[in-house]
């Protein structure tokens, strides 16, 4: 048997032997299998398909065009394809498990910038050895896969040395090219053949959306802004809250095993309702995001636009727009944000028009850490109660809060403090409240059991907000960000996502009522409108344009 190296030093090919023919088909097969598998729902995990890779026939073009036309394939030329190859086996990765578990299409120009912060957060809430694996595994997993397609572009090289070679290997590659030409054109021969998407495709237009946001034609796609204007007489001398409860779906009310050990802390929330004098009204709504990126639910309801994906979002902030913070300061309401999960700067909330945003710093957490941010959602509300909502002689609030003790993956969640001045002390908790919640590890195979306990938290301080806060004219408008990720809401889940409005005020909620919100905390299924769509609700709400 003759050397391996299908570029000999002095420059020539030799022909190939039996091994060569030998290895080629599983090479070819290695290498379709790299870039054609499917996600194992509801899991990180792939399984392998039967399905053609497009991408590989062009490949096995360039092989032979370099061997007819150069006599050989440089050692570079094979390093540099592993190293291409590497990229696409990482981009169908990214693309299929993205699209699994977040029920969205990965975009890698903004999604990138998010991974430092999701790592961050994963590394902070998992067990340590589960860190090392992770790591030890995204640095062998690279490395393996490009020394595995290093050897198999290698094992097509070879007997593309001989023109039998080049013309099966051509020949073969052709026709699978011609059938994707076909079914991309809408026909489909062969009616079991099966292509997967190209990741090259995806690439290309990543590529295409840099382009597209450097030449500022994307800023002039927005559109006009919706016109924003209410009286806000409905809601006059009120305090309004907007509370978006996080990965708040539709599934913990749809799901008989997420809603019945949800039924106890639901029944307590509407007792905390109706012993405050307040009344609830409830729909579904649909959420322009699902499974996270809760900012662009945010930003819908906020601005009235809708924005589905992070390249909107930028340009919409880049402009001068009208928003509910700014309605409610133009009709002399004092506006604050309260963004516990906020650790940077934020020069971009000045798009909304806030008048104080209390982030992670600005609380001043000192307490027991839970999870990544290590504050917690009473915490945030107690001391923003305490500096802003307590005092009396001062204009109506407007509070904007976006929760985060019910972000995935849901725990530790932290114990209810029903005493709420103790829970901005040094010592808010009780040492037995605090090991078992610490003791609660995430399932990463199976949260829904930690969903249920973030929820149940959610809607005790929810309710015991209600209660301390009695004695005060309070609107409260919760609403879901988005839908918990695939892993607890289930394949093939809706975006849709509870809204409800808390007030003792009957006008108000007979409007919400006239909009096929329906009394109680149980929302009807079918959403009454988009993320979006539900500002001028709110607004015709609130008051009269």
């Amino acid at each position: 048997m003759r050397g391996s190296d299908p570029s000999p030093p002095d420059g020539g090919t030799r022909l190939p032997g039996l091994l060569d023919w030998c290895l080629l088909p599983l090479a070819l097969v290695l290498l379709n299998l790299s870039v054609t598998f499917r996600n194992v729902w509801p899991t990180p995990a792939i399984r392998l398909t039967a399905d053609l890779s497009a991408e590989l026939a062009f490949a096995t073009l360039a092989v032979v065009a370099l061997q007819r036309w150069w006599g050989r394939v440089p050692a570079a030329a094979l390093r540099a394809g592993a190293v291409g190859w590497v990229l696409l086996v990482a981009g169908r990765y990214v693309d299929v498990t993205t699209r699994s578990l977040y029920g969205r299409d990965v975009n890698l120009y903004w999604d990138f910038r998010h991974v430092p912060s999701v790592g961050a957060m994963f590394a902070t809430v998992a067990d340590p050895w589960q860190v090392a694996g992770a790591a030890a595994v995204a640095l062998a997993v690279p490395v393996a896969l490009y020394a595995g397609a290093r050897w198999a572009l290698g094992c097509i090289a070879r007997p593309a040395a001989s023109p039998l070679g080049r013309r099966l290997l051509g020949g073969a590659a052709a026709v699978v090219v011609a059938l994707f030409a076909a079914v991309e054109l809408g026909w489909r021969p062969i009616d079991r053949l099966r292509f997967a998407d190209p990741v090259a495709v995806a690439y290309a237009r990543e590529a295409g959306e840099l382009v597209y946001e450097a030449s500022g034609a994307g800023l002039a796609a927005l559109g006009p802004a919706p016109a924003l204007a209410s009286d806000l007489a409905h809601v006059a001398g009120a305090d309004v809250f907007v509370i978006f409860l996080e990965s708040y779906g539709a599934v913990a009310w749809e799901s008989d095993a997420l809603s019945a050990p949800l039924a106890g802390s639901r029944a307590q929330l509407r007792t905390d309702i109706r012993d405050t004098g307040r009344t609830v009204v409830s729909a579904l709504v649909e959420s322009t995001t699902f499974g996270g990126e809760s900012w662009l639910a945010h930003i819908s309801l906020l601005s009235g636009t809708e924005v589905r994906d992070d390249r909107t979002n930028v340009r919409l902030m880049a402009q001068d727009r009208d928003t509910l913070v700014k309605l409610f300061g133009r009709n002399g309401y004092r506006t604050v944000a309260i963004v516990p999960g906020l650790l940077i700067d934020w020069p971009e909330g000045a798009f909304y028009g806030y008048d104080e945003i209390y982030d992670h710093q600005r609380l001043g957490y000192r307490g027991p850490p839970f999870g990544w941010w290590s504050i917690n959602d009473q915490y945030a509300l107690a001391r923003v109660d305490a500096l802003e909502v307590d005092p009396r002689d001062r204009p109506p609030l407007f509070v904007f809060f976006s929760t985060i003790s019910t972000h995935a993956p849901f725990t530790p969640a932290p114990p209810y403090q029903p005493d709420w001045a103790r829970v901005v002390s040094e010592h808010p908790y009780d040492r037995e409240e605090l090991d078992r919640a610490w003791s609660d590890q995430p399932d990463w195979t199976n949260l829904a059991p930690s969903y249920v306990e973030a929820l149940r938290y959610a809607y005790a301080t929810v309710g015991g907000y209600l209660r301390l806060r009695a004695d005060r004219d309070l609107v409260m408008v919760l609403v879901g960000d988005h839908q918990p990720p695939a892993l607890v809401s289930g394949e093939g889940a809706s975006w849709n996502v509870p809204v409800h409005v808390i007030a003792s005020r009957a006008e108000l909620l007979d409007r919400l009522r006239a909009r096929r919100f329906h009394d109680g905390l149980a929302p009807r299924s079918g959403a009454v409108a988009r993320m979006d769509e539900l500002l001028p609700v709110l607004l015709g709400a609130f008051g009269d344009g």
